[in-house]
């Protein structure tokens, strides 16, 4: 068979193929036997290695393919993947849908509809595909970094390595199409591996999200190929270079995504703002059939289906407005309380945590359970040795959430709280109105050691080669960190000289923290462990800064005015850089090479001008045609320099709505006030059209 006769033949077993394990594994309505569809595919194997030098990376045959990796390679998002927010209980429900109509104008919110979809309990994932072909899968990671398992997704037969998928008549981008969703294990599948192993003494999975999420991350991806898969697609991240997807509508992308071959859920509802009552009882629906589908749910998800809508409504930090996460009460166990210890945290708060005998909870085995404080001890009035009933919150935090004295054998004594830190020994204090005791130590170890261990976590530096063991052996075994910023400057030569930390080892730790340095500042600021400040807020504050170093300086009523920080948090952040010691960290962190300042985005195209040059600037309110964060590198590309409040060295205040004391400020001291459309003139620039 001539060279063109082999890759005509080649072309049409390989849609033929597609076509049939479309049915097959996404439709589950088969047009052909088993007999037929595999004698096709010998066909296609044995004409390939005729002809190896017109196999293609989208051929049926190359689903299992490569060399086992030693590790998985950083995969770094174009925009971040965001968690959901979760509503707990009707009320919760009808506050996050309020919260959406407050933000929107009267038309818009008018125009306001909800899509409920399932959502599924497996591991999130992003598939990237350039001319129709699938060319990256990566995990979700931390949300900006996953890891890239494309050789892993590529043994799934659910999802496509051509789009569309044959003898289907819909356009696809000529460029890139982005899409996200969701890897899972069906339950008899997982029963039945679970099965398997079993009877050849193997370790068996906890539940088949644990099982999904290992089975994605073999190594080897003929080892995944052997493990019951699938995939449910979610959402369309991005389109590029082709048609769009029709109508302003999250409910079109999805029937999009099933056109061109994807595996989308058929329990997709679509409900007006006017019928919320309708999707309430629809969400109920779902919830009632998590025991029967053959897929674990942990929630119902709610979205807003106008994609312009979506945009308007934007994020708060890792989640976004314009959807939330329906969940109800998690399943229930009694277990024995064999123990309650009381562990001391990074901002020196005292908790007391519960030691079960474990006990399943709803597919996991629970052995610790938090006890919140003192005072909750108190009023469920826990013994060690009780029977006590422990639930999941939302299945996912194992909690005691009561005692059953009924089964007492009369040895159980009421349980005494400490007096003193269990780890400084220093007594314990009680803010006034408080209920948490703290140790008032900030030389404790015990704080230290966890406010390691979170500095170095994947929420903050994700120094994924420096765990607790390596928090716990640096600070408390052997004193070579006695604050955050000594992690980078660590005595190599000795560590070297303990066992089981040779050259590759040490290599690896020193890859970790090199790789530290490049995360952005708002990860800096989330890894300082400041109390509420989190990922979102971090984000927030950061998009109000030229540089971290400015945070020492910055009063309450600068930070208070942010959006989304308000006085508590303003408050904290104050009080934590009010400590010398916090503040020669941070300088010394600076030092050490970590991002303090903001990272540069794409340069606006502009030349330096005389108008901004070495000018001061202050933005400041809630701006309409672009970010503060826009703004602030606009005038930094034109010559200018940010600061965060307002002084007689200010030369100009960018002023939004709802600007507040900086405004005021700016006018008792004569300071030029430019409105955003003001601005975007002096700047050179039109004013973006309303969409």
């Amino acid at each position: 068979m001539s060279a063109v006769v082999a890759a005509e033949r080649l072309a049409k077993l390989r849609e033929v193929i597609r076509f049939h394990q479309y049915r097959y594994y996404v439709l589950d309505q088969p047009e052909i036997s088993d007999a037929g569809f595999d004698a096709l595919v010998r066909e296609l194997e044995k004409l390939e290695s005729q002809h190896p030098d017109l196999i293609t990376p989208d051929s049926p045959t190359q689903r299992v393919g490569g060399q086992p990796a030693s590790q998985f390679e950083k995969v770094r998002h174009e925009e971040p993947l965001l968690s959901l927010s979760n509503a707990f209980g009707p009320e919760a429900l009808a506050g996050w849908r309020q919260r959406v109509l407050n933000r929107l104008g009267e038309a818009e919110s008018r125009q306001v509809a909800y899509v409920v979809e399932p959502k599924i309990d497996g591991l999130s994932v992003l598939l990237r595909y350039e001319d129709g072909v699938l060319i990256q899968g990566a995990t979700r990671g931390n949300g900006e970094v996953g890891e890239d398992v494309t050789g892993n997704l590529r043994t799934v037969p659910q999802i496509p390595l051509r789009i569309p998928v044959s003898r289907l008549d819909v356009n696809v981008p000529a460029g890139c199409l982005h899409v996200r969703g969701e890897m899972y294990v069906r339950r008899a599948d997982f029963e039945q591996f679970n099965a398997k192993r079993a009877a050849a003494a193997a370790q068996t999975y906890a539940n088949p999200r644990n099982f999904a999420a290992g089975s994605l991350r073999q190594l080897d991806p003929a080892h995944t190929a052997g493990r019951p898969l699938r995939f449910f697609a979610f959402q369309l991240i991005s389109t590029l270079g082709g048609p769009a997807v029709s109508g302003d509508s999250h409910f079109g992308a999805l029937q999009y995504l099933r056109d061109l071959g994807f595996s989308v859920p058929d329990l997709i509802r679509r409900f007006p703002d006017a019928e919320f009552d309708a999707l309430q009882a629809y969400v109920a629906r779902l919830l009632a059939l998590k025991g029967i589908l053959d897929f674990d749910m942990d929630g119902v998800a709610i979205k807003v289906d106008s994609l312009v809508l979506q945009a308007t409504l934007g994020s708060t930090g890792k989640e976004p407005r314009w959807a939330t996460a329906f969940k109800q009460g998690g399943e229930e166990a009694v277990t024995r309380l064999r123990k309650i210890e009381v562990l001391v945290g990074r901002t020196g708060t005292v908790t007391p945590r519960a030691i079960l005998e474990p006990v399943p909870v709803g597919g996991v085995t629970v052995e610790h359970a938090t006890l919140h404080n003192f005072e909750y001890i108190r009023e469920l009035d826990l013994r060690e040795g009780d029977s006590v009933v422990v639930t999941r919150a939302g299945d996912v935090i194992p909690k005691v959430v009561k005692a059953l004295p009924e089964l007492r054998s009369g040895q159980e004594e009421p349980w005494i709280w400490p007096e003193t830190c269990p780890h400084c020994h220093t007594p314990l204090t009680q803010a006034e109105e408080e209920v948490a005791f703290r140790c008032p130590n900030h030389s404790c170890k015990g704080q230290l050691v966890r406010a390691v261990e979170h500095f170095v976590s994947s929420a903050a530096l994700d120094i994924r080669s420096f765990g607790n063991r390596q928090s716990r052996l640096f600070v408390e075994e052997l004193g070579l960190i006695e604050d955050l910023a000594e992690v980078f400057f660590l005595p190599w030569a000795r560590i070297g000289r303990l066992k089981g930390y040779g050259a590759k080892r040490i290599q690896r730790l020193q890859e970790g923290m090199a790789a530290a340095k490049s995360q952005p500042m708002h990860r800096l600021l989330v890894a300082l462990g400041i109390p509420f400040v989190g990922e979102q807020v971090a984000g927030l504050v950061a998009e109000n800064l030229v540089s971290l170093l400015e945070l020492p300086h910055a009063s309450v009523q600068d930070l208070a005015e942010i959006d989304g920080v308000g006085t508590i948090i303003a408050e904290s952040v104050v009080s934590y850089f009010r400590e010398p010691r916090h503040r020669q960290q941070l300088q010394a962190l600076h030092l050490a090479g970590l991002a303090t300042r903001a990272a540069e985005g794409p340069r606006q195209s502009a030349d330096p001008s005389a108008e901004f040059a070495d000018k001061v600037f202050v933005v400041t309110g809630k701006l309409d045609r672009m970010t503060r964060n826009e703004v602030q590198q606009l005038i930094a590309a034109l010559g200018g320099k940010v600061v965060s409040s307002v002084s007689g060295k200010t030369d100009f205040l960018v002023a939004g709505a709802e600007a507040g004391s900086k405004l005021a400020r700016a006018q008792a001291l004569g300071t030029q006030i430019l409105s955003e459309v003001e601005f975007l003139a002096m700047a050179g620039r039109s004013p973006r059209l309303e969409q």
